[in-house]
């Protein structure tokens, strides 16, 4: 079987997380089988569908990185009334569907729609996650299908168009279960042979609830501005749910094509944790070409931000503390990047470690002082082959610190250098500013004490 999936979307809100993971995992069972993806806008509610929504979902989903195949030629709902209004009426005239007298539930209300005659009967059907699931239809009574010959509702419309798309698997949210019953009646109704389903568990929260805004049910677009990259968020949302039975957390795209097996997703409902997607996407950035992550990271600076002179080591450090890039705006906002780009200002008390004092401080800072203005800033210089680099100046220090005592030693450095409690260490702290500045910090420091 020619394996063809479809993820239909409707534009009447945003991408959001719950959406996009139905998506990927459409995708990657597609790829994964070598088969068809394509693409259908259910918009077909014409008082809440807006162009606005649908370019969200379509730029959600490019960022996003899910492709289909028929980028050109994506079937909208709005453009087939025509094509409803004769699987209508043939559904009419075959006795599977008529005209409905109603009365008016309030002023205005309509009058007549057209239902579904329902034959009463049981059916079941074997989804690829959750087994065989039956139903007696009976219960559901002679349900709705159209307002009318031109407005038909999703229960037709997402049938007629599976049907004519050719697909083969229906891969969609286990809220949708309720639907299938009605849509294999229809199925049956207009003779075409039935698509095979899987529902795949919904997203809750960490308390188990459904998932909502404030547990992390945003925009995909909204995940892209916040700085997480694409190729995490899917990694952790292909993991939400489904696992590949080995051990590792951590994959690319190809991996997870690669992987994918539908009948090993969960029944049950899947745990969205943010800090586990946060640690997921540091991973990513870890991985990923560092002048790709160098450029992210500059698009969060503030405009005017002379970077220091050793910007490598500077973003190289700055990589091993953010999660996400908008990381680097939260530091930037709280100052606590300061120190990178202009000269600190303190107290003098904050230079001296514990119970020493600024006397011993002043001697500590001295002593280091002298040592690194014996370093070389470039390796060319022969009779040195060294450069202010963070090994050079941790074994120009080290040894003293180790007989004096590094806290004495390394603090009032490290707060010279950058007068905050909390900052990378005095190695690498000189390194990135380089040699002519962190001397110049150093004196500042001995001349307060």
């Amino acid at each position: 079987m020619k394996i063809i999936t479809r993820f239909a979307p409707s534009p009447t809100g945003k991408l959001h997380i719950g959406s996009a993971r139905t998506a990927l995992f459409n995708y990657l069972f597609t790829r994964h089988a070598g088969g068809t993806y394509l693409l259908r806008i259910e918009d077909t509610d014409k008082e809440r569908s807006t162009a606005e929504s649908e370019k969200n979902i379509l730029d959600g989903l490019k960022w996003f990185g899910i492709d289909f195949d028929n980028p050109e030629k994506i079937m909208r709902q709005s453009e087939r009334t025509s094509i409803y209004k004769k699987h209508i009426e043939k559904l009419i005239a075959d006795g599977h569907a008529f005209i409905s007298k109603e009365t008016p539930v309030k002023e205005g209300g309509r009058e007549e729609v057209i239902r579904f005659k329902n034959p009463n009967k049981k059916i079941s059907f074997d989804d690829m996650i959750r087994g065989t699931i039956e139903f007696d239809t009976t219960e559901l009574g002679d349900f709705v299908i159209a307002k009318s010959l031109e407005e038909p509702i999703f229960h037709l419309t997402n049938v007629v168009d599976d049907i004519e798309m050719g697909i083969t698997h229906i891969i969609r949210g286990e809220d949708h279960i309720s639907n299938t019953p009605r849509q294999i009646l229809i199925w049956e109704a207009i003779g075409a042979p039935r698509a095979i389903y899987a529902h795949i568990p919904l997203i809750l929260a960490t308390d188990r609830s459904k998932l909502s805004k404030r547990h992390g049910a945003v925009s995909i677009v909204e995940y892209a501005e916040k700085g997480y990259l694409p190729e995490a968020l899917m990694n952790y949302l292909a993991m939400l749910g489904w696992n590949p039975g080995i051990d590792k957390e951590v994959f690319s795209k190809e991996e997870l094509v690669e992987l994918f097996d539908i009948t090993k997703v969960q029944k049950g409902g899947a745990i969205f944790n943010e800090e586990k997607l946060k640690w997921i996407n540091k991973e990513h950035i870890k991985m990923a070409p560092r002048a790709e992550i160098i450029e992210r990271i500059k698009a969060y600076f503030p405009p005017g931000k002379e970077l220091p002179k050793n910007s490598e080591l500077f973003f190289a450090d700055l990589v091993e503390r953010i999660s996400i890039f908008s990381d680097v705006k939260e530091l930037v906002g709280k100052g606590e990047l300061n120190y990178f780009f202009e000269a600190p200002t303190y107290d003098a008390k904050s230079l001296v470690w514990k119970k020493d004092t600024p006397e011993n401080s002043k001697v500590h800072l001295l002593a280091v002082l002298a040592k690194l203005e014996n370093i070389s800033e470039s390796a060319s210089i022969p009779e040195t082959a060294n450069d202010f680099s963070v090994e050079s100046v941790k074994n120009a220090i080290w040894p003293y610190a180790e007989e004096k005592g590094k806290g004495n030693v390394l603090w009032p450095l490290r707060f010279a250098l950058s007068g905050q409690d909390k900052s990378p260490d005095p190695f690498t702290l000189a390194s990135i500013l380089g040699k002519e500045e962190s001397l110049l910090r150093i004196k500042n420091a001995i001349s307060l004490l």
